[in-house]
């Protein structure tokens, strides 16, 4: 029996994934390309630079519920994050706040912090993080959707973990050190980047969401995003989420997972401790599969 054809999320762009996750003809756009807001440090640098600085962001419905987006251009340097990258960002965090919109989602496809600005890109990064946090404390609920080429390394890996729920695809990589960065600062030793099958297995989103760093895994398909984001928001509309304790219990689970697994020394064996039969068999499921096997984990 043939499966069903999928869009795929990984292949798509940033302006085809909005338009692909929410109700037809309801996207609005602010700060578009025809407003020109780019870096003013790029052409000191000799650098490109993109009419929309590289992320779209704007209002639109999901299913009927009004909600706030931001889709990162992987494309464009890396998805990384620069001064007017980082404001426009920011301001749609802002706003959020302000209209208390059912939802924001966060379409992360980046690097972290674009380097030709970096001092101005880690400010921004700060101020997103905060920015996420006082939406959430005023009870508006914020998703990290992760599923690109680049994944959400850097700055921006920081904040989808300060973000409500993440939801990831197989596809999808989250952490704050890319491997290439581990190898040149630990070594070869300590991480292979050229190990492509390590590098998902601890980054990829099995991993991520076997360890609850991503709440939901869902298959390669940009429909199977535009539900797994809907359902989140339904949940979050009957729960109380105080962001400070959310994050103090998120701290209590990490300090309990690396007294249980803190001398593993790859994905496999944390697997066979959350009692999973051959773990090595994971990589190979597709993702029904692979949540059917994982059903009765546990964690610490």
């Amino acid at each position: 029996m043939s499966r069903v054809q999928r869009n795929s999320y990984y292949e798509a762009d940033a302006r085809e994934r909005i338009a692909g996750l929410v109700d037809a003809g309801s996207f609005h756009e602010f700060v578009g390309p025809a407003r020109r807001m780019m870096s003013p440090h790029l052409a000191q640098l000799d650098q490109p630079a993109a009419f929309d600085d590289g992320i779209v962001v704007g209002e639109a419905t999901l299913r009927g519920r009004p909600v706030l987006l931001a889709a990162q251009q992987g494309h464009f340097m890396g998805g990384g994050v620069g001064e007017v990258h980082g404001a426009k960002l920011t301001g749609l965090l802002r706003r959020a706040l302000a209209t208390r919109t059912d939802g924001v989602l966060l379409l992360l496809d980046t690097g972290g912090v674009r380097l030709h600005e970096a001092n101005a890109g880690l400010i921004a990064i700060s101020e997103i993080m905060r920015a996420t946090l006082d939406a959430r404390a005023a009870g508006v609920p914020v998703l990290a959707l992760i599923g690109s080429g680049n994944g959400a390394f850097g700055g921006m890996g920081i904040v989808a973990r300060c973000c409500t729920s993440v939801i990831m695809s197989e596809e999808g990589r989250l952490s704050l050190s890319g491997p290439e960065v581990i190898e040149t600062v630990r070594g070869v030793e300590e991480f292979d980047s050229r190990d492509r099958a390590m590098v998902w297995r601890v980054t990829g989103g099995k991993h991520r969401y076997l360890i609850d760093q991503a709440q939901v895994l869902v298959a390669d398909a940009i429909e199977a995003f535009a539900q797994a984001a809907f359902e989140a928001l339904h949940a979050e509309a009957t729960h109380i989420d105080t962001a400070l304790a959310a994050l103090q219990a998120q701290q209590a689970a990490l300090t309990a997972r690396v007294q249980a697994w803190g001398d593993c020394h790859d994905s496999l064996d944390i697997w066979a401790r959350q009692g999973i039969a051959d773990p090595e068999r994971l990589p190979l499921l597709d993702t029904d599969d692979f949540l059917t096997v994982t059903a009765d984990r546990s964690m610490p």
